[in-house]
């Protein structure tokens, strides 16, 4: 039973239990090279692609940073549309299918599968080679996996039809979590941009973009002068838990997961607090993170506490993204801010009444943001789950 996945398509509960294979069994294998970048004359714009590790950052792929010319497609290995590139040295385990013949660099092994394999059902399951891969190499002092220990990675096959139909399956699976990715890259885009044109430029007093009921000046105002900060003291590690009926802690950036206080870590020791509402500010590497606390907690050294409204957490993401901490980092050994740099950190403020509608509008936009960020999570995690049934 255990070659006979957990979770199958109705047609092939009575097919033949999935055989194991060796992936040079599988296919032509092949390790890519560098034509030599010193000869000018082996590379062009817009000639033949020609992969290296940096480029596979999707399941298929698109495009290539570098092509090779005439000249230096003679000197490459070429993978064949259909074949599987997988990153064998350092950043082991990166894989792509390629939909056109392909060079590729020697970081690289391909794998073309023969006429009795589906190219899609091998990139789904490459997933499950990398995991190997990174566990193998990992033992070992130099990070790579070698032609022969790529042709030797042991995996399981059912019949053509049936690898075709998974195949199927989780390509239309993988569209659809790339549509999601899409979209949610193209908000957080856009809302960056919105941070930019509706909060002004350095040194000026309006916004490009503003809602048109509102016409007055922009104040430079003191943090410190517009929000209580709250300093972080982080309580004695002895008193530390794992009970969520304890005190919730929060120490840093890890204590937080998309722009909210993720409890991981409990006290019994009371210090500083944070209340719900608060604005935490991570004020130790990574500087400037912000989030919000749906919960009282215990404020570690870590972190600040920013009793303030929507339109001051936009303004701290803003400085974030923008880099405004880094400055007040730069050349320590150990990158922090600390109670004075916050105070003293200076931003554009309006009306009360702009800033409420300001807050409210991009409050509507990261509520559609989060909802695009579970849904993605959901797909995800639904394809892990389903990997793990349909593959024995």
């Amino acid at each position: 039973m255990k070659n006979i996945p957990k979770l199958r398509f109705p047609e092939f509960k009575d097919s033949p239990a999935w055989e194991q294979r060796r992936l040079g069994e599988v296919g032509e294998i092949q390790t890519g090279n560098t034509p030599p970048t010193n000869e000018e004359d082996n590379y062009e714009k817009n000639g033949f692609p020609w992969v290296t590790p940096t480029d596979i950052n999707s399941l298929v792929l698109h495009t290539t940073s570098k092509q090779l010319s005439e000249v230096g497609k003679s000197k490459a290995r070429i993978a064949k549309s259909g074949s599987i590139l997988v990153t064998c040295i350092a950043s082991i385990g990166k894989n792509t299918l390629v939909r056109t013949d392909s060079a590729f660099n020697q970081q690289i092994n391909s794998l073309t599968p023969s006429e009795k394999y589906s190219s899609y059902f091998l990139l789904t399951q490459s997933e499950m080679w990398s995991r190997y891969m990174l566990s193998v190499a990992g033992a070992g002092t130099m990070q790579i996996i070698n032609k022969s220990d790529f042709s030797n990675i042991k995996t399981m096959v059912p019949t053509l039809p049936e690898q075709e139909r998974i195949g199927a399956f989780f390509q239309t699976l993988d569209a659809t979590i790339a549509s999601h990715q899409r979209k949610l890259e193209h908000l957080k885009m856009r809302k960056k941009g919105l941070l930019q044109k509706m909060f002004p430029k350095n040194g000026e007093s309006f916004p490009e973009i503003r809602f048109p009921e509102f016409t007055d000046a922009w104040e430079q105002r003191r943090l410190g002068e517009v929000a209580e900060i709250i300093m972080g003291q982080s309580p004695n590690s002895e008193n530390y838990t794992d009970n969520p009926a304890d005190y919730i802690l929060v120490q840093g950036n890890a204590d937080m997961k998309n722009g909210r206080v993720f409890p991981r870590v409990w006290t019994t020791q009371v210090t500083k607090q944070g209340r719900i509402g608060d604005l935490i500010l991570s004020v130790r590497a990574p500087v400037g993170d912000i989030g919000k606390t749906d919960y009282n907690v215990v404020l570690g050294r870590g972190v600040a506490a920013i009793r303030g409204n929507e339109f001051l957490f936009q303004t701290l993401l803003k400085m974030k993204q923008f880099g405004y901490w880094n400055k007040l980092s730069t050349g320590s050994t150990f990158e922090s801010i600390n109670s004075n740099d916050i105070k003293l950190a200076e931003i554009p403020l309006p009306s009360l009444p702009e800033q409420e509608r300001i807050g409210a509008f991009f409050q509507t936009l990261d509520a559609t943001i989060a909802s695009h960020q579970r849904k993605l999570e959901h797909l995800k995690t639904l394809k892990k789950g389903l990997l793990q049934q349909l593959f024995p």
